[in-house]
């Protein structure tokens, strides 16, 4: 069974920064394309970023908005990735998802997501919390 796990959301004042972080199996991390979505109160869950499978270079993707504060990255030694958050805004808060695909590359995964392509599988989710 796929398992993602995340990690190192937290209650951050505005302009401060938080690294997520999104642990999966060898097999996945191998296999799977991952990203990361939020989803914000009464909001659609919205795409961040993803990043291309591990014996690929790592070849990101972003959300037009949120290039530039948000950096996606990977450790294939640790079978994670990460979501490095800068100069965090109140309206950055959210529930963060890591997710996985087995079809998309990662310059696809925007797209899909505006069409609600089902993901393989999703993490459960970390909490941040962005306080002016």
């Amino acid at each position: 069974q796929v398992q993602l796990v995340e990690s190192g959301g937290g209650l951050v004042q505005a302009g401060g920064s938080l690294r997520l972080s999104c642990a999966a199996s060898a097999s996945t991390f191998s296999s799977y394309t991952m990203g990361w979505f939020r989803q914000a109160p009464g909001k659609e869950r919205t795409f961040i970023a993803s990043i291309s499978r591990s014996w690929n270079s790592a070849t990101t993707a972003y959300a037009d908005s949120m290039k530039g504060r948000f950096g996606i990255s990977k450790d294939i030694t640790k079978n994670t990735i990460y979501l490095q958050m800068n100069n965090l805004k109140p309206e950055d808060t959210a529930v963060y998802y890591c997710a996985s695909s087995s079809t998309l590359r990662p310059e696809e995964w925007e797209a899909a997501a505006r069409r609600k392509t089902p993901l393989d599988y999703w993490g459960q989710g970390t909490q941040v919390t962005v306080f002016a």
